[in-house]
């Protein structure tokens, strides 16, 4: 009896021990779980309720409408408009292939379009939402929709698609976009524009496309959107809606652009058209051109090599980046130098025998034509070399350097369009950091007589001619050139002019300007330009050159002796009317020839047409007198 007791007593003991270590380890637990549960509630609640928010929301970059482009009329050079494009995620595609077979009944897949999306799927990675075929049309985006289950990883969109309705004409001026390189995306992020681009697969390339990309890209807007587990969407939480870009009002004239174009039918060459009072850059020609439409969505690799082979060169936007030496086109100003600098007075007489001599070597004129006693208003009518070669040592390298440089020769003229070159305005100082070489930093003096006729190391774009000329036009008034003439808020229509007043004014007298002006417009009527000019109804004043293109090394120029690409440059700059000047204009033809009989009559086109509307244009029996 007392054994049973004993034992019943020590089992009770056990499960009471149990009992209590099984309560612990209860205890233990639960406080485990509330300490988890405050870790998770309160201290991390912030980090993981905006994990979870990150998982139940999406966040969807809207891409801002592209700015415009149109020029002073209004009429449009880069436009926007809606299309269906289908977009594919190739890692949730499957097989590409057969991907194309599945849609091939649906929506026509060309083999160019099969290409670039395969070397976008390389460029970009199998993770990123890549454009598969572009400008659906409706049947098939209704097709596709209908069908759209079938086909996990490609999605049905519609996007903003950038067209330049132009073609050819301002091509280069307009420029193109491009799908973002990794280069675009390293600069972007510099910037720290990265972010603003989410959502945008293009950026401006080329021309106005890309000197004001920030302005005509706009602000990218979002939308939250609570989406299901498999990511469906639910509803829309907020949107911010994106900014549009800002449009651009060109100082371009597109018909007189087309009238300037059409002018060097089938040559090569440049003219830049502007007006002197304002800067706006009214007619900017390179030919030839190319079609910026061709670059939207990938130029194909037929016509890149077309583009990029072709010895024409309609890639080159020439007028700021071809340098040229500008041959007698530069006479003027270097007369003007010598006005300016006392170093020879305008009535004074010099004797053309048709060459100049100097160190034992005789600088001859064109033709070694002798034009006898001269002044300097014969000398620019008839373009005398000989007087001007004997301008070069007296007033020496460095000071036409200092004289010209003001006028925009070999610098930045500042034009908005990317890609200008400054060309070489040389002097002393500039020969020593050329050359490595002691013996090829020293200046020789016969040097000067090359370079004071526009020949020698001379090397300037055509934009810095017209620009020198508008300058001259403009009586020292250095406008700065511009193809943007105004900003516009697309929401609103205020528009901001880019250039509301003169750089600064270069201080030359008024009656060496007005002895320049007189000859060359003499020039037009009795001198080299006359036949190009005749029977104008205002009067122009202008100045036409021939440029070699490579050194004769003493022998006599016969251009159907060399290839044609090796045959000299045509120029002319002239501006008009020439008592109140609304255009100035430099023009070169490639390989033309002679200014007067090739690049003038091109000028004498975008004359008629621009001062066509001025009844107020003086006639020619009136302009000589310059007020």
């Amino acid at each position: 009896m007392f054994e049973f007791k004993k034992t019943g007593q020590h089992q009770k003991n056990k499960f009471v021990l149990r009992a209590a270590v099984a309560g612990l380890f209860a205890l233990i637990g639960f406080a485990l779980l509330v300490m988890r549960f405050w870790v998770l509630q309160v201290d991390r609640h912030e980090g993981l309720a905006a994990r979870a928010d990150s998982n139940r929301i999406a966040v969807v970059p809207i891409p801002p409408r592209r700015g415009e482009i149109m020029d002073r009329n209004g009429e449009v050079l880069a436009r926007n408009y809606l299309s269906y494009t289908l977009e594919v995620v190739p890692a949730r595609a499957g097989n590409l292939d057969e991907l194309y077979q599945a849609l091939m009944p649906i929506v026509y897949l060309s083999a160019a379009d099969q290409r670039r999306f395969k070397r976008r799927v390389a460029e970009t990675g199998r993770y990123a939402s890549v454009v598969l075929r572009n400008n659906l049309n409706e049947t098939e985006a209704a097709w596709f929709s209908a069908h759209s289950f079938r086909f996990p990883g490609v999605e049905l969109r519609a996007r903003w698609v950038r067209e330049y309705p132009q073609g050819k004409s301002a091509g280069h001026v307009v420029g193109y976009i491009g799908r973002i390189s990794e280069g675009d995306v390293a600069v972007l992020e510099d910037e720290g524009q990265l972010g603003n681009y989410r959502g945008t697969d293009v950026i401006g390339k080329k021309g106005l496309e890309k000197t004001y990309e920030t302005a005509l890209h706009g602000k990218t807007g979002l939308q939250e959107v609570e989406v299901t587990a498999r990511g469906k969407p639910v509803r829309v939480l907020r949107r911010v809606d994106p900014v549009p870009g800002v449009n651009l009002v060109l100082s371009l004239d597109m018909g007189l652009q087309r009238i300037a174009e059409a002018a060097f039918k089938d040559l090569r060459g440049a003219l830049v058209a502007i007006e002197p009072k304002t800067g706006d850059v009214l007619a900017f020609v390179s030919q030839p051109s190319y079609d910026p439409n061709l670059f939207i969505d990938g130029i194909d690799s037929e016509s890149w090599r077309q583009l990029n082979e072709s010895p024409d060169r309609p890639l080159i936007n020439r007028p700021v980046l071809g340098t040229y030496p500008i041959g007698s086109t530069y006479k003027p100003f270097v007369a003007l130098a010598a006005l300016e600098l006392n170093k020879r007075r305008a009535n004074e007489i010099i004797y053309d025998p048709g060459y100049f001599e100097f160190g034992g070597q005789r600088f001859r004129n064109s033709g070694s034509t002798a034009f006898g006693s001269i002044d300097m208003h014969r000398a620019l009518v008839v373009s005398s070399d000989t007087y001007f070669y004997s301008l070069g040592p007296e007033i020496g390298v460095n000071g036409l350097h200092d004289f010209m440089k003001p006028f925009g020769f070999g610098q930045l003229t500042g034009i908005d369009i990317e890609g200008e070159k400054r060309g070489v305005l040389p002097s002393t100082e500039w020969k020593r950091k050329t050359y490595k070489k002691r013996e090829q930093q020293r200046w020789y003096a016969g040097e000067t007589i090359s370079v004071a006729v526009g020949q020698g190391y001379n090397a300037f774009t055509l934009m810095q001619l017209a620009q020198a000329t508008s300058v001259l036009a403009n009586d020292g008034v250095f406008m700065k050139p511009h193809l943007v003439r105004a900003l516009e808020n697309p929401r609103s229509g205020e528009k901001k002019l880019t250039v509301a007043e003169s750089s600064y004014t270069i201080p030359l007298k008024k009656e060496n300007i007005q002895i320049i002006k007189r000859a060359l417009a003499e020039v037009t009527t009795v001198g080299t330009a006359r036949e190009a000019f005749a029977g104008a109804h205002y009067q122009a004043a202008g100045k036409t050159g021939t440029a070699q293109v490579y050194s004769l090394r003493g022998s006599k120029y016969r251009a159907s002796a060399i290839d044609e690409r090796l045959r000299d440059h045509a120029l002319f700059m002239a501006f008009a009317p020439v008592n109140d000047p609304k255009i100035a204009i430099a023009v070169i033809v490639e390989n033309a020839g002679w200014g007067g009989s090739v690049a003038a009559p091109v000028a004498r086109k975008v004359f008629d047409a621009w001062l066509a509307r001025d009844q107020k244009a003086p006639a020619p029996g009136q302009a000589g007198t310059i007020r």
